[in-house]
């Protein structure tokens, strides 16, 4: 079996290709060890020192690294792993047996009908067309107190608030968009160490980077480790990685001291394509 190897914009990241596929379809995105539970591969990966977070599609792995480790070390025990679980016959990720939430449950039971095929009709005649050079990919979940509730997949994750901006300015009841993975309950964004280091973003990070269009997402936090995602404007920007490990990082170990690891797992190769930016177009 030979894998290849691709290098990403984000240096902190690498894409392993098995020349076989690794998802049927789709993809899925494991930001730490602590939501991979449903993936052998992803935890086969985890259990390799310096690897800090994991991303499948149908026929890649995207490994990020933790920043103290090198990529001619790390990429040698990736592959090691990797091959491990393809020589083992397992699947990438095992079958959910839970139930996903329908489109009533994540709708307000008063929604308009007519609002929420407009908001389909806009994801099929502008999101999907501008997505489909980038491999991603945004489906209609719900519509819930303003907010679009989106399945995205692939780049769309982080193409976010593009997809926001654009659909704002065409649907002015909307007040945002959700991905629903973001709903899942993240404990580390509970803890004290995680609301002080939104506020930070919030209330000092954010409204500078916004002047560039763009935005820093909080992930999660899990134990020494922070992960962040760059929407908008900082996504795909080539200071991105001067920014986050010479600006930001610095203010989130200065407010928390315990943490050690600040990653970006943005997908900066699909920051080339924003749908739409304020002041352009209308």
């Amino acid at each position: 079996m030979f894998i290849q190897t691709e290098v990403l914009p984000n240096p902190a990241q690498m894409k392993f290709l098995p020349g076989q596929p690794v998802l049927p379809s789709g993809s899925a995105h494991f930001p730490n060890l602590a939501t991979s539970e449903r993936s052998p591969l992803a935890q086969r990966l985890f259990a390799v020192e310096g690897v800090a977070g994991v991303s499948l599609d149908h026929e890649s792995i995207t490994v990020w690294k933790a920043d103290d480790w090198e990529w001619p070390l790390l990429k040698t025990f990736a592959l090691a792993a990797i091959m491990q679980h393809f020589t083992a016959g397992e699947a990438a990720v095992l079958d959910d047996d839970a139930a996903e939430l329908s489109e009533a449950e994540l709708s307000d039971p008063d929604v308009d009908p007519e609002l929420v095929a407009s908001i389909k009709d806009l994801l099929d005649s502008h999101v999907a067309p501008a997505l489909a050079d980038s491999d991603g990919e945004a489906i209609y979940r719900g519509f819930k107190n303003g907010m679009v509730i989106l399945e995205l997949r692939g780049a769309a994750r982080d193409l976010r608030l593009n997809i926001e901006h654009m659909m704002r300015h065409y649907l002015h009841e909307i007040e945002g968009v959700a991905d629903i993975d973001d709903m899942t309950p993240k404990p580390g964004l509970e803890t004290e160490d995680g609301r002080a280091i939104r506020r930070l973003l919030d209330e000092h990070i954010n409204p500078q980077v916004a002047d560039h269009g763009g935005h820093i997402a909080l992930v999660d936090v899990a134990d020494d480790t922070v992960y962040l995602r760059l929407e908008g404007g900082c996504q795909g920007c080539g200071m991105a990685d001067v920014t986050l490990k010479q600006g930001v990082a610095t203010e989130i170990r200065r407010l928390v001291p315990s943490i050690v690891h600040v990653l970006d797992v943005t997908d900066h190769a699909g920051g080339t394509n924003p749908y739409y930016q304020p002041g352009k177009g209308g």
